[in-house]
Parts: structure tokens; C-alpha cells; sequence
């Protein structure tokens, strides 16, 4: 499979001349990441996961991320989403410099701008599909009637109204996960971050889940940020990146 490198600009090799920042060259991009370096004390010294990590997406991309596991996709996906810290390096989000950001702040940031979906649903197994949608908007301290209107429409959008008063343990896995969809998209973020979201379902339940997301990502106009171990549907992304030996790699849309 071709690849075309990125530069630690987050250009091509023929665009590494230019120089980047978040007010410049590419029309302002919606996620920007610039020397980002992550690395962790273990008892046999320092672990480095990435140095000199750069790349940006555009505002409405839909990214598909691989890499082998250990590579680090999802430590760098929990910090495009504020929940966790690079060593050294910046992160911008929407124009939103996230190292500076104190910890109520960055969780803040995460319910009004973020939405997530994890490969493992996370649902609460002792409240419905309706409350469990509604959660992180009565979190925010939305009423109970407006948090459970918005749960409801979102859940229409993902075709399970009719499961709404059905505990987690009721429904399939893949009606979890697409209610787990609905959960990340009830507040209405602008950017979508999703860990394996298709890694525990069979093929065909996998393929439904993936078209019902990328719906609702051209829908609610959504910047999305996929990782993914099935190259079949990082295909349909927009563009495919690929972590591997702390570097990041743009594979070649012909590929």
C-alpha cells in the first residue's frame, strides 16, 4: 500500500518549505497538532510513544487513523479530545489551545464541543437507552423535558425510538453502540472522536454501525476522527492516516 509521508509541518514532503500555524496556510484547520511528544515513565526507563507528532484536519473531514496496537492512536485520540496531556507539543481545536486549558476548563470543553464513542459501549446497564442519551445533557443541567426531547430526536436519527425505555442489557450490541452514537452526539459537538467504534460487532452489524455514523457525520456537519483496524472501512474516510514508529503517515488515496 503507497504512502505519502508528513512532514513534522503536517505537509507533504513537497509542501515541507511552508511554514504552518493555526492561522495560516490551509484555511484555518479545524484540528491542528504541532510537535506533539507523548512518552511515560515504566520501569525500564522512558517510554516514548511520539516525538515531533504534526498533522491537521480540516474543518468537515472525515479521518480515519490506523496503526498497529501500541502505537498510540488512542493516547493521541484521548488528547485531541482534552482528556488527556502530550509531554510537549500543541494541540488546537477549533482555535482552542488545549494545553492551556485548567481541568474544568478542558471538561468544559469536552461537553460542549466533543463528542465520543468508544469501542466498548459504556452504557449505564440500570438506566434506559432514553436516559443513558440524555445523561451528559443533564450532566450540563439542561431540564429533564429538553435533555429527554434532544435524547429522543437523536435517537430517531440513529432508528432505535422504538428501544427507548430498554435497559443496556435489552438490546444488542449493535444497538448499544449505535445508542452509544447518540450519546455522543446529544449535545451537539463539532467534533467526533471514535476509538474502534465497529472492533466488538461481526462484519455486517460493524458495516451498518459505519454507515449510520458517516450519515450523521455529513448531517450534523461534524469533523470526525475514526480509529480503526478494519482498512476496509477507513477506506470510506476521507482520508486515512497511519500511526506507526511515532511517525504519521498519509496513505495514498489511490491505494
Amino acid at each position: 500500500m503507497g504512502t505519502l509521508s508528513i512532514d513534522r509541518h503536517g505537509a507533504s514532503a513537497a509542501q515541507s518549505s511552508m511554514s504552518l500555524s493555526p492561522l495560516a496556510a490551509t484555511a484555518h484547520p479545524f484540528l491542528w497538532v504541532e510537535n506533539l511528544r507523548k512518552e511515560y515513565a515504566t520501569g525500564r526507563g522512558r517510554l516514548i510513544l511520539f516525538d515531533g507528532l504534526s498533522f491537521q484536519v480540516d474543518q468537515g473531514e472525515l479521518v480515519a487513523i490506523v496503526g498497529q496496537s501500541g502505537s498510540g492512536k488512542s493516547t493521541l485520540l484521548h488528547i485531541l479530545g482534552a482528556l488527556d496531556a502530550p509531554t510537549s507539543g500543541e494541540v488546537y481545536c477549533a482555535s482552542t489551545p488545549l494545553r492551556k486549558l485548567s481541568p474544568g476548563e478542558a471538561a468544559s470543553f469536552r461537553n460542549r464541543e466533543v463528542g465520543y464513542v468508544w469501542q466498548f459501549h459504556y452504557l449505564l446497564p440500570e438506566f434506559t437507552a432514553l436516559e443513558n442519551v440524555a445523561m451528559p445533557l443533564l450532566a450540563r443541567g439542561e431540564s429533564r423535558k429538553l435533555a429527554f426531547a434532544r435524547a429522543m430526536e437523536c435517537l430517531r436519527d440513529v432508528e432505535l425510538e422504538g428501544r427507548a425505555d430498554h435497559q443496556a442489557g435489552e438490546l444488542s450490541g449493535g444497538e448499544q453502540q449505535r445508542v452509544s452514537l447518540a450519546r455522543a452526539l446529544v449535545t451537539q459537538p463539532r467534533l467526533l472522536l471514535a476509538d474502534e467504534p465497529t472492533g466488538d460487532l461481526d462484519s455486517l452489524t460493524a458495516d451498518t454501525v459505519f454507515s449510520l455514523l458517516r450519515r450523521l457525520h455529513e448531517k450534523e456537519h461534524l469533523t470526525s476522527v475514526i480509529v480503526t483496524h478494519n482498512m476496509t472501512l477507513a477506506q470510506r474516510c476521507s482520508r486515512i492516516l497511519r500511526l506507526e514508529k511515532g511517525r504519521m503517515e498519509e496513505l495514498s488515496p489511490q491505494s
